[in-house]
């Protein structure tokens, strides 16, 4: 009996340490958590803070973004500091120079940045600097570029359009059904992207609206990654990853997805073959073996194919139904310019049309698909109105505030007005930094061209056959959150054969 005793005794010890040791522990570790907690000062009390806190905002402004046009209206400088966020945010042309091309060195995406979108971008050309960014950059300069690289997908895009999107807008137009035209145009931009990028056609725009995993799973993946950046403290998000609950949670379920789906487009690419092909992974492929690196460019390509030419479309063609005056003049120049006996337009015929192109631009001025742009400041700095920027700080520039600045564009700044483009007639471009919505310096967007000449393809292949009307009244466009602007209830239309 002793015996047992004994061997119970020395069993049971070790164990109850354990326990008293791991409770312990745990207790001095919250502990630890709550003074940390405590001495953080994560909002101070400013009347800005406090609307951004409790969404008093909301009240007034059914957009984030119209709020901050509101405040940097009322700033002299056109720069604001909300201090919750720890964020300098401006539409101040001087200032937007500045940061993209004066001292482009001290204005990186930064780490912070790098960790908001790490998990769906990993080190994709877009949440990354110094010599991956470089890299990355040289590769799709060269193939975005080419003439070889354009032509193809001009072919791609000519071919969507004719073979799915009209037959698409003939089958709504004869049942005189109600859509939604958000829907339409990110399942078209979807399939272009996915053809252009990958070589693979994903076949989302079908009359039967067939759901697409990755779409879907990239979506979800976009929007909860651009609540992360709306967080007061990065910390909240950080905790609910680290015990995998919430939206960190579903997130990761998403992110999943997407990387089981593309390692089989990467695998596939690689068994089929790729030295001969047009599409950009395959271009990419004859340079870059590591997978999880092609992943990531990958999802870079899915986030700037997709969403922005989508975005842009959807508000164009809300704009030219609120605006039927502004669609006959694009009729007339399209008639003017193009072959009536072409199918498509061509290269030539979409660069003389001067017109489509000031539309096409002005409505990005107004509602450009990324509507604020954000780096960190490397070191301490003044901006040219004097502001000053402290080193680790996010600086924020905004276009969809700058769209709407009375200093920047004139009186008539809230007008869509394409006229504003035109000079005899021709079409002539502004600053990079007055009109930021495709970046500028170092920075600027590669894929610019290609999204404008989508954009105008489109435009061109509907308007000579259709009229997009709004269904019901919709005075005002609310965005939900993500990385570029969707609209949070889509544009519901109804679409009339000419």
């Amino acid at each position: 009996m002793t015996l047992e005793i004994s061997e119970w005794f020395q069993n049971s010890i070790p164990t109850t340490i354990f326990t008293l040791f791991f409770t312990f522990t745990l207790i001095f570790s919250i502990f630890s958590f709550l003074i940390f907690i405590s001495r953080m000062k994560l909002w101070c009390n400013c009347h800005i803070c406090w609307s951004y806190i409790t969404m008093n905002w909301a009240k007034e402004f059914i957009n984030l973004s119209d709020w901050y046009t509101h405040l940097l209206k009322k700033s002299p400088t056109g720069t604001i500091h909300i201090h919750v966020l720890n964020n300098t945010i401006t539409c101040n042309p001087q200032n937007i120079e500045h940061m993209l091309k004066t001292r482009f060195d001290n204005y990186p995406k930064g780490k912070p940045f790098s960790t908001i979108l790490g998990d769906l971008l990993g080190n994709g050309i877009f949440n990354v600097d110094g010599v991956s960014w470089n890299f990355q950059r040289k590769m799709a300069s060269l193939e975005l570029t080419s003439v070889t690289v354009r032509s193809y997908a001009l072919e791609i895009i000519n071919e969507e359009i004719h073979t799915r999107l009209v037959p698409f807008l003939f089958s709504f137009s004869r049942d005189e059904k109600v859509f939604d035209l958000q829907d339409i145009m990110r399942r078209f931009s979807f399939d272009n992207i996915c053809k252009f990028s990958f070589g693979w056609d994903p076949q989302c725009l079908q009359l039967s609206l067939p759901v697409s995993d990755l779409a879907a799973a990239f979506d979800t993946a976009s929007k909860i990654s651009a609540r992360r950046a709306l967080s007061p403290s990065p910390l909240i998000w950080k905790i609910k990853r680290f015990f995998n609950i919430g939206s960190e949670k579903k997130l990761k379920e998403a992110i999943n997805v997407v990387n089981k789906l593309t390692e089989k487009i990467i695998k596939n690419r690689k068994e089929i073959g790729f030295s001969a092909r047009n599409d950009l992974l395959s271009r990419f492929m004859c340079s870059v073996n590591e997978e999880k690196y092609l992943r990531d460019i990958v999802a870079s390509f899915l986030l700037a194919g997709r969403d922005t030419v989508a975005a842009g479309l959807t508000c164009l063609f809300w704009l030219l139904s609120k605006n039927q005056e502004v669609e006959e003049k694009i009729q007339e120049e399209v008639n003017r310019v193009m072959n009536p006996a072409h199918e498509y337009a061509s290269f030539k015929e979409i660069r003389e049309m001067h017109y489509l192109n000031a539309v096409v631009y002005e409505t990005l001025r107004l509602f450009p698909p990324v509507q604020f742009d954000s780096k960190f400041a490397k070191n301490d700095d003044v901006l040219p109105d004097g502001s000053y920027v402290t080193k680790g700080s996010r600086v924020t520039y905004h276009p969809y505030a700058m769209g709407r600045m009375e200093r920047v564009w004139g009186s008539d700044c809230r007008v869509f007005k394409p006229e504003r483009w035109l000079k005899d007639g021709v079409f002539v471009s502004e600053s990079m930094f007055k009109y930021p919505v495709f970046q500028g310096g170092a920075r600027v967007c590669l894929g610019k061209e290609l999204a404008l000449m989508e954009m105008k393809c489109v435009v061109v292949g509907l308007i000579r056959r259709f009229e997009i009307r709004v269904d019901g009244d919709n005075q005002e466009l609310k965005f939900g959150p993500g990385l570029t602007a969707s609209l949070k209830d889509g544009l519901m239309v109804r679409v009339f054969q000419k």
